[in-house]
């Protein structure tokens, strides 16, 4: 990796902590430019989510104060990611090389989908919201078994993993967005570190790429949770969608 290369994959960590922070899919940011810097697939996949590990703790503590109060809704819902990112990391180094190449791409438009629909998504869970009434903070099955997916598919490929969960809290749980957001932090670094530690005694690791990300996103984890919020959504979400088409031509064409 050269100079230049390792300044982008940087920045890319920055970004990516910042935006998982704020919403997710961070991955659509650092993924595509460790391809581009000549990482292997299923190596950058793996390299990734090591080096984002760091940003979701530091955007979990950015969002500390909304956290107060969420303990038993913590406790339950952390046994479903736990769960669902191991699965997820088995099966991405069970499954051949080849199969990631061809489910990943079709992740990716996924999430690019999941990204685009999310300001729908947020003005069908404010009125819900207002028609409900008193919060209510019960972890059902439905949510459970929600949150255990995402986790797989989070351990596999973590894009979009964010959005996911905040679609999924946000239409079955009655709570402010800001503390389901919060919440959603502390999920996806569940995840990312039962993968994290899984890939480390199964996997080919950049670890160059892994420190450059776990320095970029820790410093945007921290910047998502100050400054984040103020940042034009729209603006968030276009660059998500272009780095992500990106990602996905490049890798079509390779």
């Amino acid at each position: 990796m050269t100079l230049w290369e390792g300044v982008a994959v940087l920045i890319a960590g920055v970004g990516a902590g910042a935006i998982n922070t704020i919403v997710g899919s961070g991955t659509l940011i650092t993924f595509p430019v460790l391809l581009a810097v000549g990482l292997p697939p299923v190596t950058a996949n793996v390299s990734n989510t090591l080096g984002l590990v760091p940003g979701s703790l530091s955007g979990a503590i950015g969002y500390r104060r909304e956290l107060t109060g969420q303990g038993h809704r913590l406790a339950r819902l952390s046994v479903a990611s736990l769960v669902g990112g191991l699965i997820g990391a088995f099966l991405l180094i069970r499954l051949p090389a080849e199969a990631f190449d061809a489910i990943v791409p079709v992740l990716i438009l996924l999430a690019l989908v999941l990204v685009v629909l999310q300001p729908r998504v947020a003005r069908a869970v404010a009125a819900r919201r207002k028609e409900a009434g008193a919060p209510v903070a019960e972890v059902g099955p439905l949510l459970f078994t929600g949150v255990l997916l995402a986790g797989v598919y989070g351990g596999y490929f973590g894009a979009a993993q964010g959005v996911l969960l905040l679609a999924l809290m946000g239409m079955l749980l009655q709570d402010t967005m800001q503390r389901i957001n919060a919440t959603k932090n502390v999920l996806a670094m569940i995840v990312n570190g039962v993968a994290a530690v899984f890939f480390l005694f199964t996997s080919t690791i950049d670890w160059t790429a892994v420190l450059l990300i776990a320095v970029g996103s820790a410093a945007g984890g921290q910047l998502g949770a100050k400054v984040g919020r103020r940042l034009p959504p729209q603006v968030l979400r276009g660059v998500i969608v272009v780095v992500g088409l990106v990602a996905v031509i490049r890798m079509l064409l390779s």
